[in-house]
């Protein structure tokens, strides 16, 4: 048993819960051998079926009650399950948003989704099965194995003598299980960042002609899964042989020395009669609770991997006070470094910059340079390892603070949709939002023509497996969202580095319209949008190497200058 299962809030009553119902359980199915027993006994030794009815009534109740105890535990279960699994994923929800896109893009979108979705339900559904086994497990056996000991000590030693051989069994072969099951669960993230990927990007494979070429990666990938599916089924197979061959070895040589009593006169047929009713009853929660621990290794691996996300380091949101930003506000970044302790490189060094009320400022730099990085610290998504920030009078050490991400729009290069309409992935971060709202935010990020374009309109399904957009008109349902949330602040991390240029010039008069009267920090390496911003900042190699207007950098003849060069122009 995993040792994180007993340290879920609300886990010890739910416990104590499932020990009370099962101890009451075990009582039942004590009752039930022993008036069945009885009731054959007495049928055996001559007598009358009506006068061992009430002894089968007793049994059928007895019978009726172990049931309704067993749907009772169920109950409990799936309500403690339901509701951890929910205070996980919103737990895995806010630890993402905290990591950023930086980590989504390092671990896969499709692993991500995959785990968030899928991974959540396999991990309810571990949870709800285990526990109740495992509380099976604990208490049945033990009931059962007295009682036969008490009726006859040899059987009761017997079944005492087997059980840790089918322990050691099910350690040993759970073991292997464990083995195979990581290998299947890599193999299906893999599968699961292959299939996305391959949705969102068919069309352009199509129109490049690489499509047949992407197949066989698929199929590979796929192989990959089915092989590692069949390791592991075969070992839940070999464990369940293993299982119903130690309990019917040791349920047939129970049988066979309580057969020698009756023929020997030193044992009487109604104990007798119990002890091979109970014998099963004491293999039954060991076999169960093997068979569902093969059955969920899926989601105790996503458990697994939920939690070594939960205990990732990240930048933890806040609750400090933080000013509205309007057109008096003031912000200011002071000597703030990153350093990413992984490739022991520094991400940024000695940054410094200010803004105050609307203005749109530029960030460029060759790959690597750091822009995306210096976004993520804007945005919340990271925290520097020194430095500070100042907004209006209050300072503070990050801005993963919810106030402050509050009032902060990011629209990334690939912004996601959401297997969903268009009306709810545009109002996806304000769900409140009417039809009314929702139509006046896609007028104005020139998105309505595409919709009328669509089979059902705004109710067409988009997103992963539903109707492919081009990026173009993907970008679009992000600019309808922040048309939409209308929020102070906008981030902007190469919203059009996918795009042709005939694209992303449709996109530059919405998207300016966008930022008019915002603060906007948009990093890109198209350096005509350089000509629109109030204020640039040329990054290399971390650290800041200019600032100014376009003319004013273009006179200097320096980095900027060089970049343009090479461009051939803005």
């Amino acid at each position: 048993m995993d040792k994180a299962l007993f340290t879920y809030i609300g886990v010890k009553p739910v416990l104590v819960k499932l020990a009370i119902l099962t101890a009451f359980q075990a009582v039942m199915i004590i009752i039930q051998g022993y008036y069945l027993a009885d009731a054959i006994s007495s049928l055996f030794g001559g007598d009358l079926f009506r006068s061992v009815g009430t002894k089968l009534v007793l049994f059928l109740l007895a019978l009726i009650i172990r049931q309704l105890l067993t749907l009772w535990k169920k109950t409990i279960a799936f309500h403690f399950a339901a509701r951890t699994s929910e205070q996980l994923r919103e737990s895995l929800i806010q630890k993402l948003f905290q990591l950023g896109p930086r980590y989504v893009r390092e671990e896969g979108s499709g692993q991500t989704i995959t785990l968030v979705m899928e991974g959540v339900l396999k991990f309810r559904r571990y949870i709800e099965l285990l526990y109740v086994k495992f509380i099976n497990m604990a208490f049945i056996p033990a009931a059962v194995c007295l009682v036969i000991a008490f009726e006859n000590i040899r059987s009761g030693l017997l079944l005492v003598i087997v059980l840790p051989i089918l322990i050691a069994f099910m350690i040993l072969l759970g073991l292997a299980a464990k083995g195979k099951a990581d290998r299947q669960y890599e193999s299906y993230q893999m599968l699961s960042n292959h299939f996305v990927d391959s949705l969102r990007g068919l069309e352009t494979l199509k129109y490049l002609g690489l499509s047949k070429q992407h197949i066989n990666k698929i199929v590979t990938v796929s192989e990959k899964y089915r092989r590692s599916t069949m390791d592991t089924l075969r070992i839940a197979f070999l464990s369940s042989f293993a299982l119903d061959f130690f309990t019917m070895l040791s349920i047939a040589t129970v049988a066979v020395f309580l057969g020698i009593g009756l023929i020997n006169g030193t044992m009487e047929l109604r104990p007798a009669l119990m002890i091979l009713i109970l014998a099963p009853e004491y293999f039954l929660p060991i076999r169960e609770f093997s068979a569902e621990y093969h059955a969920t290794l899926d989601g105790k691996n996503a458990s697994k991997k939920i939690e070594d996300i939960l205990a990732k380091e990240s930048a933890e949101l806040k609750d400090e006070t933080v000013p509205l930003w309007d057109s008096s506000s003031t912000f200011s970044i002071n000597k703030v470094n990153v350093q990413f302790d992984t490739s022991n490189l520094a991400g940024l060094q000695d940054i410094n910059l200010s803004a105050t009320g609307a203005k749109k400022i530029g960030i460029i730099g060759v790959s690597g340079a750091g822009k995306s990085t210096l976004i993520d610290i804007l945005s919340g998504f990271l925290t520097p390892t020194s430095g500070e920030f100042q907004l209006n009078d209050k300072k503070l050490t990050t801005l993963s603070n919810r106030e402050w991400q509050s009032q902060v729009t990011y629209i990334p290069q690939h912004p996601y949709l959401f297997n969903d309409t268009v009306l709810n992935n545009i109002r996806f971060y304000h769900p409140e939002a009417t039809v009314n709202e929702v139509e006046i935010a896609a007028i104005q990020s020139g998105l309505m023509e595409v919709i009328a374009a669509l089979p059902l309109g705004m109710a067409t399904i988009i997103g992963d497996g539903g109707r492919t957009l081009s990026g173009g008109q993907e970008q679009r349902i992000a600019l309808a969202r922040a048309f939409l949330g209308n929020r102070p602040v906008i981030m902007l991390d190469e919203p059009t580095a996918h795009l042709d240029i005939e694209t992303e010039a449709e996109l530059k008069v919405t998207m300016m319209h966008l930022l008019d009267e915002k603060l906007v920090f948009f990093a890109t390496h198209r350096l005509h949008w350089m000509q629109e911003m109030d204020e640039i900042l040329v990054i290399d190699q971390g650290r800041i190497v200019e600032t100014g207007t376009h003319e004013q950098l273009m006179a200097r003849q320096k980095a900027y200058y060089q970049l343009v060069n090479v461009q051939g122009g803005v």
